[in-house]
């Protein structure tokens, strides 16, 4: 009879350790998903491949999301969701594989997201899931919120790219000011000859050049830096067609959950915009968040902090809401 006891607690207690294998299987894994006709890269990593997708698009356009840096800013998250970060199209690992054989536009990749994130739901047998867009990403993400809102839990907009041109007008005007005040000459000769909206790649370095640097910021290496504006074409005309979006007016209401990242000294998708933006949208769930110590980018310069917020803060109240 004890023999008997013995066994069965020994096998109660093998299915015991068995199932909790199962329920805690872990994913690493690089996968290249057909998306909009083509193959675009995807970095999918969790601690448990059950745990909610979390789907982070960054910003850009034509920066690499799959990059061992981001580690930083997405590893904390790795223990509640399964994350995903995502190559778009004619960027990283996906550009690699296969160039887009159309003309890129915000359409096209307004498109892509959705069938990446339909393609990601079915894969993993899930309803929903947690989008976190970053700069640009933003615009895919707040098009995700309008136009699919059945397929979020939540929308987390990062920096939101919310009134670009207003934005761009106001940072302009600010560095022509700093750049006097500090007697800057080639700041302010390059920065004389920025026109908004950008007529050219250089108009857009000149920009972007003298935001950081005036802004305390080092930029690298500014040869490459250079080129990214003057030598992308393609890249540079989706910039500027998404900066003539203007959320204020074309989206007021959002029906599902948006969080809002906000740098309080993000002067690049100014911090004043976004926070009107906010108290205006209609949402039927929403907060913002301010990141003290950050401008635009606040996944690098308080990385732990974005994290504990979406952990913390978020994840709890989309548990109670559903």
């Amino acid at each position: 009879m004890m023999k008997c006891l013995l066994k069965l607690s020994f096998l109660f207690f093998a299915v015991l350790i068995l199932s909790q294998a199962r329920a805690q299987t872990p994913i690493d894994t690089l996968e290249f998903l057909p998306v909009g006709g083509i193959k675009q890269a995807v970095k999918i990593e969790g601690a448990d491949r059950s745990k909610p997708l979390f789907l982070f698009i960054t910003g850009g356009p034509g920066s690499e999301g799959i990059y061992d840096e981001n580690k930083a800013y997405l590893d904390e998250l790795k223990k509640f969701f399964t994350v995903v970060a995502w190559d778009q199209r004619n960027c990283g690992q996906t550009l690699k594989l296969n160039p887009s054989p159309v003309k890129l536009t915000v359409a096209l990749f307004e498109n892509d997201t959705h069938e990446l994130v339909t393609a990601l739901l079915n894969q993993f047998h899930q309803q929903k899931l947690f989008l976190m867009g970053w700069s640009w990403g933003t615009v895919l993400g707040f098009y995700m919120a309008d136009k699919h809102p059945e397929q979020l839990y939540a929308y987390m907009t990062v920096s939101p790219a919310v009134n670009q041109w207003e934005s761009e007008r106001i940072s302009l005007n600010e560095l022509k000011q700093k750049a006097i005040a500090q007697k800057n000459k080639k700041a302010i000769s390059e920065l004389g000859k920025v026109n908004i909206p950008f007529e050219s790649g250089e108009q857009n370095y000149y920009d972007r050049k003298w935001l950081s640097l005036l802004n305390g910021e080092d930029i690298g290496d500014t040869t490459e830096f250079r080129k990214y504006f003057t030598e992308n074409e393609e890249m540079i005309a989706l910039f500027k067609e998404a900066n003539f979006i203007n959320f204020t007016v074309s989206l007021p209401e959002i029906n599902c959950p948006v969080y809002f990242f906000v740098g309080r000294n993000d002067h690049q998708t100014n911090y004043n915009i976004s926070e009107k933006y906010y108290n205006e949208l209609i949402a039927p769930k929403k907060d913002l968040f301010w990141f003290e110590k950050s401008g635009h980018l606040i996944p690098v310069t308080e990385p732990r902090l974005m994290q504990e917020v979406v952990i913390k803060k978020i994840l709890p109240q989309i548990i109670l809401l559903n």
